[in-house]
């Protein structure tokens, strides 16, 4: 049996009054056009935290604050298994601009469900919208 290469990847729902940002894919990305909430790959020996920090300061250029580590949600896609490591967080300054994604969109809990997912981030969104951070 061949094992399958495990990416840990760090996301945040980013809270902002009564919104969260959702983040679209873009065409020249993998999984082109789903919605996600943003972040990235760990660099080797980086904390899941200072990745977080790192990939939405150099993607969106925002800075934000973690409230919570949530539990980790492993997810297998064909070929590879994605670890989301997801943080509830909130927006502190910057202004959004888009490096890699398509476009952004912040969001009231309810509406999240309209969105068009990467499968990997449905289990984490469909949890949040029935937790009581918003």
């Amino acid at each position: 049996m061949i094992s399958k290469k495990v990416i840990d990847v760090a996301c945040a729902i980013i809270l902002l009054d009564d919104k969260v940002l959702a983040a679209q894919r873009s065409e020249n990305m993998s999984l082109p056009l789903k919605w996600e909430f943003p972040g990235g790959k760990l660099n080797a020996n980086e904390s899941a935290e200072n990745c977080i920090y790192r990939e939405l300061k150099e993607e969106l250029n925002i800075v934000i604050r973690i409230i919570k580590r949530l539990p980790n949600y492993p997810h297998d896609y064909e070929n590879v298994t994605i670890n989301l490591i997801p943080f509830v967080a909130e927006y502190v300054s910057g202004e959004l601009y888009l490096a890699e994604h398509k476009s952004v969109a912040w969001l009231t809990k309810d509406l999240l469900v309209s969105l068009d997912w990467a499968a990997a981030d449905i289990p984490l969104m469909n949890d949040f919208i029935n937790s009581h951070y918003v």
